[in-house]
């Protein structure tokens, strides 16, 4: 029997709180105190790695409402994976799963205060059942905050980790509720996903994710008046609807839809708005909520002409979607 397992099976007998072991060694890594805890190889990480092939801000274990635990990549280089599959987007542990970080291994422990859930909880009502679909009709969301890289030059790490591992878990929390099929960390972005099953409810399924959008910004807000920062976070939204390509597997969305709304989202930097909308996600809006959005042609990155974008402010969308209900 390892090392490594042994050091596991002795813990198990002595605490009963959820924790992290790395893998041959006797070190363990409480998961108690708060909701979200880093892993990588940054000071500020409550699971630091002394691994070059580690990234600074690696991966985050969150723990839900509900009191399950879920791993969620940053987008590192090198990936997380567990139990030899490698994770695109949040996946929920269970007790025993073998945790890879680059080459570190860690062994994840649920406690006995928690007892594992067997079977899908509520949540997975907005994850595919298919290993893979055929071209889909869809909604991509992208959020990302602005100014994140001179932000991150300007606190701590342990500030930063706590600011982004809190600002990933509300978003998937206001993505979730608002049923996002699916939802992707890029680094100090989301990817949220709305498939359209049924192509006449199409307006109805983009009305929530508009509500997402909004609620996000206040989420984000909140965030930065509940932690120490130098000045408040702000987020920019683009949002394209048309056909992806979805992989049950990974919940991977993949497209030109979902280059759209990247692309979308960078372009409300140069029109001085927080979010924009492609031509398919406008030519679903019923009458009401188009009136909040304004034209722009806009030249987004890696097409060769200038497309057409609806800009709006948060202020403006959450005014036109506050007193409607879906």
């Amino acid at each position: 029997m390892s090392s490594a397992l042994l050091a596991w099976k002795s813990v198990i007998g002595e605490r009963t709180e959820a924790h992290l072991i790395l893998a041959g060694t006797s070190r363990m890594f409480s998961l108690v105190d708060g909701q979200t805890w880093a892993i990588g190889r940054g000071e500020g990480c409550a699971v630091l790695l002394d691994s070059r092939s580690v990234s600074r801000l690696h991966a985050l274990i969150q723990r839900r409402d509900s009191g399950d635990y879920y791993l969620v990549d940053l987008g590192s280089r090198n990936g997380s994976f567990v139990n030899g599959r490698r994770v695109s987007l949040p996946l929920r542990l269970r007790d025993g799963d073998q945790i890879v970080v680059a080459e570190q291994e860690l062994i994840f422990h649920r406690g006995t205060t928690n007892l594992p859930v067997f079977g899908y909880e509520a949540s997975d009502r907005n994850l595919p059942t298919e290993t893979l679909l055929a071209p889909s009709l869809t909604t991509i969301v992208v959020v990302d905050i602005r100014d994140f890289t001179p932000l991150a030059r300007t606190v701590s790490e342990a500030l930063l980790s706590q600011t982004i591992g809190t600002w990933f878990l509300r978003v998937g929390q206001v993505a979730e509720r608002w049923g996002s099929w699916a939802r992707q960390y890029i680094g100090d972005a989301v990817m949220a996903v709305w498939v359209h099953k049924n192509a006449s409810a199409i307006g109805g399924d983009l009305e929530r994710a508009l509500r997402a959008v909004c609620d996000i910004n206040l989420a984000t807000r909140e965030v930065s008046r509940t932690l120490p920062l130098p000045g408040p976070l702000r987020i920019g939204a683009g949002i394209s609807t048309g056909p992806a390509v979805l992989g049950g597997t990974d919940y991977t969305a993949l497209g030109e839809t979902v280059n759209a709304a990247f692309r979308l989202e960078a372009a409300t930097k140069v029109i001085g708005s927080s979010v924009a909308l492609g031509q398919g996600a406008y030519d679903a809006l019923g009458a009401l909520q188009a009136r909040v959005f304004r034209k722009c042609e806009v030249q987004l990155k890696g097409y060769e002409s200038p497309a057409t974008a609806w800009a709006t402010s948060f202020e403006d969308l959450e005014r036109s979607m506050g007193s409607r209900t879906v």
